[in-house]
């Protein structure tokens, strides 16, 4: 017996294969396509539900705003870049722990020659949660020259829970 006996598709005189694969796999175009997006799909599949892509039709991507958070013994500060936004596009809430920024940007002009823009615009809702007390009466939240800073000062519970670490080598 020979090794050609053994392969299924070289026992019909080693010209033609049976139909183990779907036509589009023959085709090396089509097949490419169906990797490059599996490929695609595994990278972003990373990214969580928040990449623009999958987001709604606001087009923000998951981290916009861009924030900064501070934590200090004392308190929090969550500074926000809104550029192009006024303080009354901006709604700050805090409940049950989770700081939540929301707004709109909304587009100056309604230009209808418009072929192509990188801006974004619509509806932005940003979720930060603070894992700590805060003291709710003495939340202070401003905003200057497209800058949002939540300042949110910790409750003494929450300074007296902080214990330092030794580090040893």
């Amino acid at each position: 017996m020979s090794v050609r006996d053994l392969i299924p598709w070289g026992r019909n005189n080693g010209s033609q294969m049976p139909s183990l694969l779907r036509d589009d796999d023959r085709d090396p175009f089509l097949s490419l396509h169906r990797e490059v997006n599996r490929l695609f799909d595994d990278v972003f599949r990373g990214f969580g539900p928040g990449l623009p892509s999958h987001r709604g039709a606001g087009g923000f991507g998951a981290g916009w705003p861009s924030v900064e958070i501070s934590d200090t013994d004392k308190q929090i500060k969550v500074t926000a870049e809104v550029p192009g936004l006024e303080e009354k596009d901006i709604e700050v809430f805090l409940n049950d722990g989770v700081l939540t920024l929301k707004g709109e940007k909304r587009s100056e002009t309604e230009d209808k020659e418009k072929q192509f823009s990188e801006r974004y615009y619509g509806r932005f809702e940003r979720r930060i949660p603070l894992g700590t007390e805060v003291k709710e009466d003495q939340v202070e939240a401003t905003f200057k020259n497209g800058i949002l800073t939540v300042t949110l000062p910790k409750t003494e519970k929450a300074q007296s829970q902080v214990k330092r670490i030794a580090i040893r080598s």
